[in-house]
């Protein structure tokens, strides 16, 4: 063997064995059994509709979020700095992780540790993996006593739960307050254009135009069948009298008579002095600005209506809980120690150190042969 072969054989056991070596030991001597719990739960959302859905579909109005946007977030809320905080003051992450801190400094926490230590320590110690397209999630967590696995996992699902409740409440407000805002603008809505129907029937004089009309027709039906009847007589008369009698010079006077009211009563529908109206305003006028006042009434009451039943719905959702976690594998109590992975980690350690000491031969090869 030449020298380079020998510098070659020291690299190796100075890069690989060594390294190595410390690794294995550290792995099956040093450090400290880890055991999980683990836990299983996914967000549910209330699937029966109860009573409102014979409201005719309104309950959309109050609001219904997706699940799988709350399952999002409660994977962040599992993995945030709050609940690693709150899961500190109710169990004592710290405490707990760094009894350890002397035989097994590199698995355990520093006693000193802040809350961001105390928070990049919480990705190691706790694991949650999440199917977006079942919605389920698992929950692992490590620890150096099997019994306080179970406490934080237990912690975490109780903490979560809060949080959907947090949201539920959130959620049945804010449907109340918009459903309550929108009933009182409709009621707003429906007080003004009765005020207004009140004040046209109060300035017109006129409460119901419909059965004015009806009214006026009336008149001038009962005018034309008496100017039919006049004229009748009037022909009788001429056939049966001189034209000196006085009887025909009466019934001229009659037909003429009842040719001008019915001439009179329809330019009231017209005529834009017309005295069937208190302000003087046309007939075909009056009639077009009560028919739009009835029509601003009728859709006010059906805005109300609508409004109405939106806050009955979002009260009957408020009344019971829509979304809730739904644990289907409660926190687990581990009997053996799963954690570390001594043999995983020993093999990516020796096949790690076996690659970069093969990249590094390489280069120094490559640099020598140009040299």
């Amino acid at each position: 063997m030449k020298r380079r072969h020998w510098g070659l054989v020291l690299s190796f056991g100075a890069l690989v064995l060594v390294p190595f070596f410390i690794v294995s030991f550290y792995m099956l001597v040093i450090a400290e059994d880890q055991y999980s719990s683990v836990a299983g739960f996914t967000v549910r959302k209330e699937e029966s509709g109860g009573a409102s859905e014979l409201l005719g579909g309104l309950a959309g109005l109050a609001g219904s979020g997706s699940t799988g946007s709350d399952s999002n977030i409660l994977y962040e809320f599992i993995l945030s700095r709050s609940l690693v905080q709150k899961v500190e003051d109710e169990i004592g992450l710290i405490s707990h992780y760094s009894e350890k801190r002397n035989s097994d400094p590199v698995f355990a926490l520093s006693p000193d540790a802040s809350i961001e230590d105390l928070e990049q320590y919480w990705q190691r110690i706790v694991r949650v993996s999440y199917d977006q397209n079942s919605g389920l999630m698992e929950l692992r967590v490590l620890s150096f006593e099997p019994t306080r696995a179970q406490a934080i996992a237990k912690q975490i699902i109780s903490e979560s739960q809060k949080m959907i409740n947090a949201l539920n409440e959130q959620a049945r407000e804010d449907a109340m307050r918009y459903a309550t805002a929108d009933l009182e603008e409709a009621v707003a809505r429906l007080k003004t254009a009765r005020e207004a129907l009140t004040a046209f029937r109060t300035r017109t004089q006129i409460v119901d135009p419909d059965a004015d009309i009806q009214g006026r027709m009336g008149v001038m039906s009962s005018l034309q069948q008496q100017l039919a009847q006049a004229l009748i007589e009037y022909d009788l008369l001429r056939e049966q009298t001189s034209d000196n009698d006085p009887r025909l010079l009466q019934a001229q006077r009659r037909i003429e008579a009842i040719r001008s009211r019915i001439a009179e009563e329809r330019r009231n529908f017209a005529s834009e002095n017309a005295n069937n109206s208190a302000d003087g305003d046309d007939y075909p006028s009056l009639i077009a600005e009560y028919e739009g006042l009835e029509v601003d009434r009728e859709f006010a009451e059906e805005s109300y209506r609508a409004a109405l039943a939106a806050l009955d719905v979002a009260r009957a959702k408020a009344s019971r809980q829509s979304r809730y976690l739904a644990t289907y594998v409660q926190p687990t109590l581990a009997e053996t120690s799963e954690y570390p992975q001594r043999g995983t980690i020993i093999g990516l350690a020796g096949l790690f150190l076996l690659l970069g000491w093969s990249i590094l031969a390489l280069i120094y090869y490559s640099i020598r042969d140009r040299a």
